[in-house]
């Protein structure tokens, strides 16, 4: 059986909720410029866009899941200030070090709520937001525990998920193995690229899972560079 027919379950460096200083920092640098490169913050911004657009509001409460930097959110605010909409965020991140690096690193956007939360606790649902985001996250995840975090999601947010995901496939887990072996300095960004590819998802398992949880109404679209776009609607 082939390595890319089932989902991998070995942690990444990533997944340490202790993990700190300048091994992060370099991190988390090098994962906005792959991002950027690789075309993968279309994808949550178009997202936006879509339910924005099925649901109209003067003004819209996005909670970014696993917002690490806070890099997705400063896409996002850019994106709704050029699209004049009303936008405040709630960046959620479990590791309280990237919290405090995501307030330095956006200390010029005001419109956000940081919180260091763990989304497993029943206090994650209570507080409702009409949007919810998450960029490379799903994926640090079980089945089992993508269901449970799913229904959670649906009970924290009135209108609907952005997923942004990578697709597991053999072509982006080799290209990116060589490109961070190349050009990378951070040894956590070595380990953990490609064996994020491993952990990530085929549609097969976007739609087992969704069902799992109880979703019927979603959408699932593919984009390049190999990352999975997963709209639900609630």
């Amino acid at each position: 059986m082939s390595k890319f027919d089932k989902r991998s379950e070995e942690k990444e460096l990533m997944d340490d909720l202790e993990c700190s200083g300048q091994e992060l920092k370099q991190t988390l640098r090098e994962l906005k410029t792959i991002n950027h490169w690789l075309g993968g913050n279309h994808v949550t911004t178009n997202g936006l866009a879509k339910i924005m657009k099925l649901n109209p509001q003067s003004s819209y409460r996005i909670a970014d899941i696993g917002c690490g930097g806070g890099d997705m959110i400063r896409i996002m605010n850019e994106w709704a200030e050029s699209n004049k909409k009303q936008v405040d965020f709630v960046g959620i991140d479990a590791n309280i070090n990237i919290i405090e690096l995501a307030k330095v690193r956006l200390n010029d956007v005001t419109n956000v709520n940081w919180q260091v939360q763990n989304v497993f606790e029943p206090e994650f649902s209570k507080e409702k937001v009409d949007i919810i985001t998450c960029t490379l996250f799903t994926h640090h995840f079980t089945d089992a525990e993508l269901i449970t975090l799913i229904q959670s999601f649906r009970q924290k947010s009135n209108l609907g998920l952005v997923i942004n995901d990578l697709h597991r496939h053999w072509f982006a887990f080799h290209s990116i193995r060589i490109l961070t072996k190349l050009f990378s300095k951070s040894q956590m960004v070595q380990h953990d690229a490609s064996l994020s590819v491993l952990r990530s998802f085929q549609k097969a398992d976007l739609e087992r899972i969704l069902a799992k949880a109880g979703i019927k109404t979603y959408q699932i679209s593919w984009f390049w560079a190999f990352r999975w776009q997963v709209l639900v609607l609630f």
